[in-house]
């Protein structure tokens, strides 16, 4: 991808091609008349919605348009709207004015549908930024000129209320680097018998990896976009491939069979006025489309105009989207604002010299932020949740769209996709009278048939589903097998990922036995670990009063990131327990993590007064704050002082708390605890004050959490353990079923100070021989002990494991912890908390 503006191209005319458009309105017609259910026509339907360019010149456009369907807009008023660069265009500047062409066509109306095939417009490619594109129309209730986007685009370069980009995606695969990667899969599918499977029993699905490491793209980049983790592992490549040492940070970014992205969509944006001078795409005044004043009927809108473009720069942990868009990828993650961006970082995870990185996309599909009222049509929504808005399923045409959104961006190259929230599903059956789970939809999402070159494949599924959450006690009813059990090759989360662990109380593990018991049963379908974007963010929710365990740490940030990134626990996962081990690179980096976003003008106050003093509790210390690269414009605001912003948050929590989120009065409250400024008068707390504090605070929050401002953090001998266990792993992949033997255990040793893991495992048998079966790796059976929290224990070998006469061999011990070879007899080891070994028995003489 080159470096610079993306040029402009030269111009034909927008012209609605007759001939072609009367072929593509006799197709949609076919179906319409066809025997089809209503379900099946809508998805053939969806296939052509939003802009398919052709290297021929030809672009066949659709829009699904029931808001303006009968006589509520006359067909005239209904524009396709293109904007056609005259200049070129930086994608890194952050603001900039550039000249247009704007042409206008009518497009051909059938039932709730419009169709056209147009000549003249211009694909984007990864140096050029293409036409944009949108609907525009009279609203007869306000008499004003009103858009309507395109929510399947495959790209929208100034955020999803802005047009969207005409772009060549034929192109962009014949461009991608990683092409011998699908051959190669092709080639290796077609060896393989076919699995009848659902409603695409022709198609095979990618096997699952051994294990996975999820990434927050803007804080786990160097430079906050995908590009920047493209440059990192292109250097990971290089120096594994010299044979060059890895510093520790790297070392926590290799051993990994898969990456897992959280979302990436577009996510809410900022819309404090929405006047145009909050706009990512302004037009000049004079350049806006009017209207007839005689005849009420847009005027013709062609011509050259002036346009501001806004570079999207979005801060969000990923899981406020909007839905429309969400085949395309979250522009503020872009730092060209090209597709192909991402496409090259598929490619060097897929072409990685020790063997191709698999990549996961977590999709959020169960709800919408209630931005999405706004860019959607009615039909999509059923109404407010926690979250924004209920998605309507069961509309056919909007069931369609999403699995054609969904197809869509993992064509794109992911291997796997992780669903999210799967419980969120859910609907009111008129025949039962009660809420029923969309068990269909979400199996529909697992038979999606992706194709590139001449790889056709259906990605591994991974589902989020903790049902019947939120209902009361749903952590203890859940099973966490639900749709595992509809679909045995897909993965679910278990019970020790999900969101509710705190693995810094103290006795934590000791209460989390009967789910430990579980996984060892039957947790070889589920994602496993301890550490995640969720359950790290709920570690900063525990209240300091509670009973911490403090044998991990003399300070919280250090208790926390010693629960999260645990020898022990680690021990646990990779070396001994069934299922798919995920790691989050912040636990790894013992970074700091949370919930922030930078787009929310109504209740950024708020969001501010819930995560700011358990992130500044949990995650900050006093040392951290004084450097000068971290949290520089609260420190600009006023807060040069750590306990300074600490007690303001105080306040401002307690302020919300007594006037119930009245701005007025909270800032009111607190004024008192407001910073000095450096002339030494006290700031004007007022609503507009604790607006631009809670965004600073946001901003400097996500400017934090960037891993790479902590890679002192990183303990040397931790990361070294810690790939040490992922590759112990990989030798023995027979570890990831369930226990099955006679002899396979695990028990628990507990005092109501202390807890201890014990238990063997011994791989599955063929024939009479105690061996793996080919592709099952190494031979030995594994024991584990590990000291799971609290005061520190002696043990012996030769009473945990009785039957063991003959010794051990020490495979792997957790950081600090020396043993020898009288300990491995028999002789007491002191194990302290947080512990571990992993042992391979010696053969009786």
């Amino acid at each position: 991808m080159s470096e610079g503006s993306c040029a402009p191209v030269s111009l034909a005319p927008v012209t609605l091609e007759a001939g072609p458009t009367a072929e593509l309105l006799a197709w949609a017609a076919a179906i319409e008349s066809s025997d089809a259910t209503t379900l099946e026509k809508a998805r053939h339907f969806a296939t052509r919605l939003g802009a398919h360019w052709q290297p021929g010149g030809l672009t066949t456009i659709g829009f699904w348009t029931p808001e303006l369907a009968g006589d509520v807009v006359q067909p005239r008023n209904i524009l396709l709207e293109v904007f056609t660069p005259l200049e070129s265009i930086d994608p890194r500047r952050p603001e900039q004015m550039v000249r247009f062409h704007r042409h206008a066509v009518q497009l051909e109306k059938q039932g709730d549908y419009r169709w056209g095939v147009v000549s003249g417009l211009q694909a984007g490619d990864a140096d050029t930024i293409g036409s944009l594109y949108w609907l525009r129309y009279l609203s007869p209730d306000t008499n004003t000129v009103r858009v309507v986007g395109d929510p399947l685009a495959a790209s929208y370069p100034f955020g999803v209320y802005a047009p969207a980009e005409v772009y060549d995606l034929e192109g962009l695969q014949r461009r991608r680097a990683d092409r011998s990667y699908y051959e190669a899969m092709a080639a290796e599918l077609a060896a393989q018998p076919v699995e009848d499977h659902g409603s695409v029993p022709s198609v095979h699905g990618i096997p699952a990896p051994g294990n996975i490491l999820q990434l927050h793209v803007r804080t786990a980049s160097p430079n906050g976009y995908v590009s920047g983790l493209t440059a990192l592992f292109q250097e990971l490549a290089r120096k594994v491939q010299a044979g060059e040492s890895l510093t520790p940070a790297e070392t926590n970014l290799v051993g990994y069979d898969a990456v897992q992205l959280l979302p990436i969509e577009p996510t809410v944006e900022l819309r404090a006025g929405t006047g145009v001078e909050d706009e990512a795409f302004s037009l000049r005044p004079e350049d806006e489309t009017s209207l007839d004043p005689e005849t009420e009927m847009i005027l013709s809108t062609s011509g050259e105009v002036r346009v501001r473009l806004r570079r999207p720069e979005l801060q969000n942990w990923g899981y406020d989207v909007v839905i429309f868009g969400s085949a395309a990828t979250n522009p503020a993650l872009l730092e060209t604002l090209r597709p192909d961006e991402l496409v090259e970082f598929i490619a060097t995870l897929h072409n990685f010299p020790t063997g191709p990185i698999r990549l996961i996309y977590d999709l959020v599909f169960g709800h919408a932020d209630n931005q999405a009222v706004d860019l959607l049509n009615g039909r999509y929504l059923k109404g407010p949740n926690m979250y924004g808005q209920d998605l309507n399923h069961q509309n056919p045409v909007v069931r369609a769209i999403l699995l054609e959104m969904q197809r869509r961006k993992v064509n794109t190259g992911a291997d796997g996709v992780r669903i999210d929230g799967g419980q969120d599903f859910k609907y009111f059956n008129p025949l039962s009278e009660r809420m029923e789970y969309d068990d269909p939809y979400l199996m529909a999402m697992g038979d999606q048939v992706q194709d590139i070159g001449p790889a056709r494949w259906r990605a591994f599924v991974i589902y989020e589903d903790g049902r019947p959450w939120p209902a009361e006690g749903w952590e203890e009813i859940s099973t966490y097998r639900d749709l595992v059990e509809l679909r045995p090759e897909a993965y679910q989360w278990g019970p020790l990922i999900f969101a509710h662990n705190t693995p810094a109380l103290q006795g934590f593990w000791a209460r989390k036995w009967r789910r430990v018991c579980e996984k060892m049963k039957f947790g070889s379908r589920w994602v496993t670990g301890c550490g995640n974007h969720d359950t790290l963010r709920r570690g900063t929710q525990v209240a300091t009063t509670e009973a911490i365990n403090p044998r991990l740490g003399d300070t919280l940030p250090d208790v926390l990131a010693n629960a999260y990134d645990n020898p022990a626990i680690g021990a646990l996962t990779y070396g001994f327990g069934p299922g798919l081990p995920m790691d989050f690179i912040h636990c790894l980096m013992r970074a700091p993590w949370g919930f922030f976003r930078n787009t929310d003008d109504r209740y950024g106050v708020k969001v501010v007064a819930e995560e700011g003093p358990g992130f500044l509790d949990w995650q900050i210390s006093a040392e951290q704050f004084s450097d000068p690269g971290l949290f520089p414009t609260l420190k600009q605001l006023g807060f040069k002082e750590f306990e300074a912003l600490r007690q303001f948050l105080a306040a401002l929590g307690e302020a919300i708390s007594a006037v119930d989120y009245d701005l007025e009065r909270m800032a009111a409250a607190c004024r008192s605890v407001a910073p000095v400024g450096a002339d030494g008068a006290a700031p004007v707390v007022d609503v507009a004050w604790l607006k631009a504090f809670a965004l600073r605070f946001m901003e400097d929050m996500h400017g934090a959490c960037n891993i790479w401002r902590h890679e002192d953090r990183v303990k040397p001998e931790q990361a070294t353990y810690n790939l040490a266990l992922r590759q112990f792993r990989h030798a023995r992949p027979w570890l990831r079923e369930n226990l099955a033997g006679s002899d396979d255990r695990l028990d628990l040793l507990t005092t109501p100070a202390t807890t201890i893991f014990y238990g063997l495992r011994r791989p599955p048998l063929q024939g009479e021989e105690a061996v793996p079966p080919p592709g099952f790796g190494g031979g030995s059976a594994v024991a584990l002990v590990a000291h799971m929290g609290g005061e520190a224990m002696a043990i012996r070998l030769p009473e945990l494991f009785p039957d063991q006469t003959a010794g051990w061999s020490l495979r792997l011990g957790s950081p600090g912890l020396e043993i020898s070879a009288g300990q491995l007899l028999g002789e007491p080891i002191i194990l302290e908390d947080s512990q571990a070994l992993l042992l391979e028995p010696l053969a009786a003489p």
